[in-house]
């Protein structure tokens, strides 16, 4: 597997062109849903509910207050939490999203079923590859 994803990354240093290159843009459109979708439908929510609780509990003497500062540090790490937990609780919604995009790219000869590595063919990439293919055959040193 290791090899499989050498000889992939060292194809995409050959090829000028690539799906990778071309959808550069829709793997940063991803990453930027998944952080503001993470934080408003998941994260701030989690954290005020979290919050809003604790403070509750503190209020009504479920929890002690902290004679210096009173319900902040509880109520603070609550919030903290809440984030996090809220955060962590997308993660799958975004690799969802992920595996969407992989599907796509496969389906246009990108990915390890794939062995076209250059989607436009060029001679450089003709050359590299066959040198490539000559040098698989060969067991490596390392």
């Amino acid at each position: 597997l290791l090899t499989h994803h050498y000889a992939f990354l060292q194809s995409l240093l050959f090829c000028p062109k690539s799906k990778l290159h071309i959808h550069r843009g829709e793997i940063a459109k991803i990453i930027r849903e998944c952080q503001e979708e993470s934080f408003w439908k998941r994260a701030l929510p989690f954290s005020l509910a979290s919050m809003l609780i604790t403070q509750g509990l503190v209020h009504q003497g479920y929890l002690a207050a902290n004679p210096r500062f009173g319900s902040l540090p509880k109520v603070a790490l609550a919030g903290l939490l809440g984030f996090g937990l809220g955060k962590a609780s997308y993660i799958r919604v975004c690799q969802k999203k992920f595996h969407s995009l992989e599907d796509q790219l496969r389906g246009a000869g990108f990915g390890p079923e794939h062995n076209r590595h250059c989607l436009l063919t060029c001679e450089e990439c003709k050359i590299r590859r066959g040198l490539g293919e000559k040098g698989e055959s060969q067991p490596s040193a390392s």
